[in-house]
């Protein structure tokens, strides 16, 4: 009887230690920012949040733990525009599990990476290929905000929602791109000059500006200035005329251009950046001077009388 109470005894220690292990091998935890899937005898039972869990021995099992995070992947698209310029589009795509379609996210799908990346490249390849290589660059905005809607669209029924679609750069073959570097340097040059050119024009006509002005102004005041000698002589040829009895206009005329020829001759000499002038002042030459503007003063006055036409005998000619 000893040996089978025995038996009995080790018998049962091992049953409790098996039940006691199956109890506390029930109990799981969950991280934060994640689900477990928990199936029973094979089928979906429920999604366990995190924290401490239960699940029923031999029964319900943990098969699948997911993450709630936003996670992220790249694609790397080529592809052609309308003016047949093959480039390199770089695609981010940030996308979470919906928190009331965690069942859809496992069962339905098995890579939802692959199934992302598939629509990307249909998204893309139907936008680019009718765009030039230029518009491309301008609607790089508008072609990231489509495919996030297209995207999002597609996979709200697997489980999935798409965070946002970010296209960080449209990279064309390094030779294109090399042409529209010095496209953009030539067109740059070619403003550059045309301002310069301008600037220079603007420059031109100021500084004619300037000359025509300062000639106007020099001529007011040569203008001024023989009106002024003229007022002036007028004024001395009146006052000598009143002073001296007998003097006419000529001669007083032919003193003041002999003073005013002594005048010149005095601002000639003191004037030291002036050449050496040599100038014959002996008594004769004076007098051949002063004869010289009497005669000028006569031949004036001759052409400026009117002619004579009367006869010889004082009669008017026919």
């Amino acid at each position: 009887m000893e040996p089978l109470a025995t038996l009995f005894t080790i018998f049962g220690v091992i049953s409790l230690l098996l039940v006691l292990g199956a109890v506390l091998g029930s109990f799981f935890t969950v991280q934060t920012a994640e689900v477990a899937i928990v199936q029973r005898l094979g089928k979906f039972a429920r999604v366990a949040g995190p924290g401490l869990n239960w699940k029923t021995p031999f029964i319900e099992t943990v098969v699948r733990r997911m993450s709630m995070k936003v996670l992220q992947f790249d694609v790397q698209v080529e592809t052609k525009t309308q003016d047949n310029v093959f480039v390199q589009i770089p695609v981010s795509i940030q996308y979470k599990v919906l928190p009331e379609g965690v069942e859809s996210a496992f069962y339905k799908l098995s890579d939802p990476v692959k199934q992302i990346e598939s629509m990307v490249y249909n998204v893309v390849l139907g936008h680019v290929p009718k765009m030039k290589l230029d518009d491309t660059f301008l609607n790089q905005a508008d072609i990231a905000k489509d495919l996030r809607d297209s995207l999002d669209s597609s996979m709200h029924e697997y489980g999935y929602n798409i965070v946002k679609v970010l296209i960080s750069d449209i990279v064309p073959d390094p030779k294109v791109k090399a042409a529209m570097n010095d496209i953009n340097a030539a067109q740059r040059e070619r403003e550059a000059t045309v301002s310069r050119a301008e600037t220079n024009k603007l420059l031109a006509v100021k500084q004619a500006e300037a000359e025509a002005e300062s000639k106007r102004l020099q001529g007011e005041g040569i203008a001024n200035q023989r009106r002024a000698i003229i007022a002036g002589l007028k004024d001395s040829i009146e006052d000598f005329s009143k002073a001296v009895a007998g003097a006419t206009p000529h001669d007083v005329m032919q003193l003041v251009l002999i003073t005013q020829y002594f005048d010149t001759l005095k601002e000639i000499a003191a004037n030291d950046r002036t050449n050496t002038v040599l100038v014959p002042h002996s008594p004769s030459t004076i007098a051949d001077l002063f004869s010289q503007f009497r005669d000028t003063m006569v031949t004036t006055n001759a052409l400026s009388a009117p002619p004579d036409v009367s006869g010889p005998a004082g009669g008017r000619l026919k």
